[in-house]
């Protein structure tokens, strides 16, 4: 339980990696506040059944200490007394997880800009970015009252992946290759204060909505007859990876940098659930650009 005593924040953790960051900050000891928009009573345009309250429940389950609350990280003023409650019930707050997303449905795949239809884009842009900036102008000068405070800020591929790959559509790609840019950012400023910004994506992720996407569940994914899907992994994988940062008193050494889940895993030692390693960009690289047939050996 090296996290023992330990408050976190995991803003966006409904579902996904979300999820799995909160549960394994939870499974290291922390007592984690976990926000979102879809409770029991209320859910998110999304419409889905995952809840917060489900969230906070696995990370009790996992031995931490798992605190629900609904805010709508676009409202700067419930963002606002969300950070004040953490200050009132904790006094402090040591990790900040930037997860929140909600785009999913906002997405329209391989369309220029001007055939994309602009509220979803600009609604997706809003979703992923000012979401990010809004929380950490609250949260971040909490944070800062300790020293050795950690910032994740969570997207979807590394800075050098992202820097010569086209992710979709221009709206998705600046967002993504906002978040990491936003983590090298935010590095420049809490570096000198003894905080650590970083920046994480997971690789192929098997996300509750993902799963549901191929028809399949956890217990028979490989059942999915999917091209290259082999290589993909659990929302634990990423989870644990901000656990072992988290836990890492090196971890300044981070400070500023674009990760991933493989490239961590290979470095702290953690597994996904089922004892592998997976390295999802390295495949992609290797593997799917070179027209190679679907064969995760040696990938995970």
């Amino acid at each position: 339980m090296d996290l023992q005593g330990k408050i976190a924040l995991v803003a966006g953790g409904t579902r996904g990696a979300g999820r799995g960051i909160a549960v394994e900050l939870g499974a290291a000891g922390a007592t984690v506040y976990v926000t979102g928009r879809s409770t029991r009573c209320q859910q998110s345009e999304y419409g889905r059944p995952e809840t917060i309250e489900e969230t906070a429940e696995f990370i009790n389950a996992a031995g931490g200490a798992g605190i629900a609350l609904q805010v709508d990280h676009l409202d700067p003023s419930q963002v606002q007394t969300l950070v004040a409650r953490i200050r009132r019930e904790a006094g402090r707050l040591d990790i900040l997880v930037n997860d929140i997303w909600g785009g999913e449905h906002l997405k329209e795949w391989d369309k220029p800009v001007w055939e994309h239809d602009l509220a979803k884009g600009l609604r997706l842009l809003h979703l992923a970015i000012d979401t990010h900036l809004i929380t950490a102008h609250y949260a971040l000068p909490l944070m800062l009252e300790h020293s050795g405070g950690l910032l994740v800020e969570v997207t979807d591929g590394t800075a050098a992946y992202n820097a010569d790959h086209y992710r979709i559509n221009p709206f998705y790609d600046l967002a993504k290759v906002a978040v990491n840019r936003m983590a090298w950012a935010h590095a420049h400023d809490l570096g000198p204060r003894g905080a650590t910004a970083l920046a994480i994506t997971p690789g192929w992720m098997r996300s509750e909505m993902m799963l549901e996407l191929f028809g399949v569940s956890e217990a028979n994914w490989r059942e999915a007859t999917v091209p290259h899907f082999g290589i993909s992994e659990t929302p634990r994988y990423v989870g644990r990876a901000v656990a072992a940062l988290a836990k890492d008193p090196q971890r300044a050494r981070w400070n500023g940098q674009s990760l991933s889940s493989g490239e961590l895993a290979k470095i702290y030692g953690f597994t996904d659930l089922d004892g592998s390693q997976p390295d999802a960009f390295r495949y992609l690289l290797e593997v799917v650009e070179q027209g190679k047939a679907p064969d995760a050996t040696g990938y995970r």
